[in-house]
């Protein structure tokens, strides 16, 4: 069946597992209610370790409150469904205000035993307790595996990376042409996508990575998000563009120049001290003679002070991360 995944089949036995081994530890530790524990190990287990932190974290929080608010409701109002209901309106409350959501269901089953058992003495509390820490022990311990998908996010960020070199060297083709027929924007929606991917996977790597911890990934493809909408930018110039003077050719050769040297560790230092040479010998020029020729330079300055900016991007990430 197509639609079962490694990744599902791996997820699936890693929960069957946890579970499996919370519920046998609850078993020899004499605690009633065993499988409440492979329930709550079930409930705890998430797609990165800060996600599964964060989730325990809440919920013990949560559980100590629902301690609280269970034992005045029981001894207010005795062992009662009705006590129950109460008590579950004002953890309910207080989990939807403080942002514990995902506590209300688990936790409450715990406080659901006292109703059970008719007792909330020490040895019952205990009990609850520790059904809690084992349940959530394995669920965090079957996450601690978890690890960054480097190669993932390289074989992701160079897919972006060919994209973009893509659309710069289309761009200095149809600088060379007056006639933009044919020259369509769908590049960017593949490009877009492809910057979503990598993105995702970024973000699950750095929510994966508790110590030595750098954003190295998410300022990248951060990087190549805003390059991609100065492309966008430049290339609504280009289609504007129906004239050809004499200066488009140049600035053609400058956009090739530029994918032939898109690599990730080019500071692009000579490629911005050329680009400024270009401006200032474009200042230099003789004023144009008609009004086409005026809107087209106009376009061509503008899209030379676009690519300033796309390489000025990738310069200020490269001396960031310069020796890392």
């Amino acid at each position: 069946m197509k639609w079962i995944k490694g990744f599902h089949i791996v997820k699936a036995f890693k929960i069957a597992l946890a579970a499996v081994l919370s519920i046998l530890t609850a078993n020899l530790l004499g605690l009633k209610y065993a499988v409440t524990a492979g329930i709550i190990t079930v409930l705890s287990i998430q797609n990165t370790k800060r996600e599964t932190l964060k989730t325990a974290r809440n919920r013990g929080l949560a559980f100590l409150c629902a301690l609280v608010m269970a034992f005045l409701c029981y001894t207010l109002l005795g062992y009662r469904v009705s006590a129950f209901i109460i008590y579950l309106f004002f953890f309910a409350l207080l989990c939807l205000s403080a942002g514990w959501g995902e506590a209300i269901a688990m936790d409450s089953v715990l406080i659901s035993h006292f109703l059970s058992e008719q007792d909330f003495g020490a040895k019952m509390l205990i009990n609850e307790v520790l059904l809690f820490v084992v349940g959530t022990f394995f669920g965090i311990l079957i996450n601690l595996h978890l690890r960054k998908k480097e190669v993932e996010f390289d074989r992701l960020s160079r897919q972006v990376d060919d994209e973009i070199r893509g659309i710069v060297h289309r761009m200095s083709e149809n600088l060379r042409r007056a006639d933009k027929t044919g020259y369509s924007s769908d590049c960017f929606v593949r490009l877009e996508d492809k910057i979503c991917a990598a993105k995702e996977c970024a973000l699950r790597n750095w929510n994966n990575t508790l110590w030595s911890q750098t954003s190295y990934e998410l300022d990248y493809i951060r990087m190549r998000e805003n390059q991609s909408r100065v492309l966008r930018n430049i290339y609504d110039s280009i289609v504007l563009m129906k004239m050809l003077p004499v200066q488009t050719m140049p600035v053609a050769d400058f956009f090739e120049e530029i994918q032939m040297q898109y690599h990730r560790e080019n500071d692009v230092e000579g490629l911005l001290e050329r680009l400024q040479k270009m401006l200032a010998e474009m200042k230099q020029e003789k004023l144009p003679e008609s009004r086409e020729e005026f809107e087209a330079r106009a376009l061509l300055f503008y899209t030379l002070m676009q690519l300033r900016e796309f390489l000025r991007l990738k310069n200020r990430f490269v001396i960031k991360y310069k020796g890392d």
